[in-house]
């Protein structure tokens, strides 16, 4: 009796699938959040007979064969890089991407993460930095006396300073793209994390081909499909409860089988 099993692999399944449906869900609010799908593949197959295996000494061959799954298992989250939402937030330091393509930020260990959460602030030496205070790349430090912050669909900044009506150029943000954004490791903290399947990172200008633009005052809020993911959720209740259902099932017939005197 194989059901047991296999059965059990599929609740486990479905309890990585409400896992992934869960955290999409408590992320709703999430800046720059992105939702992920749990991905299944089925187990080995048990060959009883081969397809192919002659009948007869005449020749006569199975036409199909006699092969039984042993169930199911995750076989990875991949993540929906698709665009999210913008809002508005009339704050000058935040920053949403439109299009293809990530912030850099420069952690404390030297190392560096990627990010679509846009919403910025000044550390105290004036630098833009994440709410973690970790530091954006390229660096964009604003003087003192700065009246307004102005940043360009291209990235470039630039600060009114005191009554100079002639505004200063601080620098200019560039995104990192990648080969398979898919590839890339969530490290929390809305960071990510470039891997081997994800590739290196491309450093790319605001508005070239194929790459996004920056909007002043707007934050990408996540792109969860609350409606989709209570879907979901249902789906893998219903999966979970039918896989415990065939337990169920299975333990009778072996209850019956061991009562037969």
């Amino acid at each position: 009796m194989k059901a047991l099993g296999i059965a059990a692999t599929g609740m486990l399944a479905q309890q990585t699938n409400v896992d992934v449906i869960a955290n999409n869900i408590a992320n709703a609010n999430t800046t720059g959040f992105k939702s992920g799908r749990a991905a299944f593949q089925d187990l080995i197959y048990q060959s009883m007979h081969n397809a192919g295996a002659l009948t007869s000494e005449e020749g006569t061959a199975r036409p199909v064969g006699t092969d039984v799954g042993l169930g199911v298992q995750a076989a990875g989250v991949i993540r929906h890089n698709t665009q999210g939402g913008l809002i508005q937030t009339e704050n000058q330091l935040d920053i949403a991407i439109e299009g293809r393509g990530y912030f850099v930020v420069n952690r404390p260990d030297g190392s560096l993460a990627y990010t679509r959460d846009g919403n910025f602030q000044l550390s105290a030496e004036g630098q833009l930095v994440t709410l973690n205070g970790y530091e954006v790349e390229p660096a964009i430090v604003v003087p003192e006396l700065t009246k307004s912050v102005e940043i360009n669909q291209e990235g470039v900044v630039m600060a009114f300073v005191e009554n100079d009506p002639v505004p200063v150029e601080l620098g200019q943000i560039t995104f990192s793209t990648f080969l398979n954004d898919a590839g890339l490791k969530p490290v929390g903290d809305n960071l990510l994390e470039a891997t081997t399947a994800s590739g290196e990172a491309v450093e790319a200008t605001p508005g070239s081909p194929g790459i996004g633009i920056t909007r002043q005052g707007y934050l990408e809020n996540s792109n969860v499909n609350i409606v989709q993911q209570i879907t979901d959720l249902i789906s893998a209740q219903r999966a979970y409860e039918m896989n415990s259902k065939a337990i169920e099932t299975a333990d009778q017939i072996m209850q019956t089988t061991n009562q037969i005197k």
